[in-house]
């Protein structure tokens, strides 16, 4: 069963392209479903309307039933929201490729004593491998900050910072302590401060593209904001592609340590 976390969780994309990545052979879906089992990979589940986001795992590919387990929630708040969910999207990562699929028809049941719900098979899966769509996890210990701007009916514009979850090439998911009207999805940021280490801030412009809450382990809610980039200055690219790229020296470095 799974715990509820505090921890940063991968969100679904919405990519204008993507139909070109889908996956609609059932068989191939089947075979990326197990291979998510045998890697004991986290899922992200997103349970909709209320866009719940929970963390969780698939448990088994009923073949012979065109339906897949996935693990419930030691919250029973999480269990009733993906019980009255009309769907829930899933996100994971397979050898870092984006996975992302659609749960329909869930149902409670028991698996080997615990709490798990029943969904039929997707029918599609998107597998999209493109680098401005890896996600690198920002270390706790090493936080990284963006301020955005907060413009007052007297003129004073003053910054409220965030703390950065995760970044990539096209954009970054925030922290959010609790639902904040100012960052709602498809509003713009223009003049936002990105704080990158070894150097002075980048200015850029991020819309929000949605914002999901989570329960924390201590029964809190917090809310994550997914923003993309729509404007970024010149070399301010190479500056983010450069600090993601350390992201992940120090990550593999820490892998092949624990080896």
């Amino acid at each position: 069963m799974t715990e509820p976390t505090d921890s940063p969780l991968a969100e679904p994309i919405r990519y204008e392209d993507e139909e070109k990545y889908l996956v609609r052979n059932g068989h191939e879906i089947r075979r990326i479903l197990q291979a998510l089992i045998e890697r004991r990979a986290l899922v992200s589940g997103c349970a909709m309307p209320r866009n719940h986001t929970f963390p969780t795992s698939i448990v088994e590919v009923l073949d012979d039933d065109d339906a897949v387990l996935i693990d419930g929630s030691a919250s029973e708040t999480i269990n009733r929201s993906i019980e009255d969910a009309t769907h829930v999207t899933c996100v994971s990562r397979l050898d870092r490729i984006h996975v992302q699929f659609r749960l329909q028809g869930l149902v409670r049941l028991h698996h080997e004593g615990q709490v798990a719900f029943r969904a039929d098979l997707p029918e599609t899966l998107l597998r999209l491998q493109r680098r401005e769509y890896y996600r690198l996890q920002v270390p706790v210990t090493q936080p990284l900050e963006c301020a955005i701007p907060q413009h007052h009916p007297d003129g004073e514009t003053t910054y409220e910072r965030y703390r950065v979850l995760d970044i990539s090439g096209g954009g970054i998911a925030l922290a959010v302590q609790a639902e904040n009207p100012t960052l709602r999805p498809y509003r713009e940021f223009p003049d936002c401060l990105l704080y990158l280490p070894d150097g002075g801030p980048l200015s850029l412009r991020l819309m929000v593209k949605s914002l999901h809450s989570q329960l924390n382990q201590n029964g809190t809610e917090s809310w994550r904001a997914g923003c993309q980039f729509t404007d970024l200055p010149r070399g301010a690219d190479a500056l983010i592609q450069r600090y993601i790229f350390r992201l992940e020296r120090q990550r593999s470095a820490r892998e092949r340590g624990a080896a």
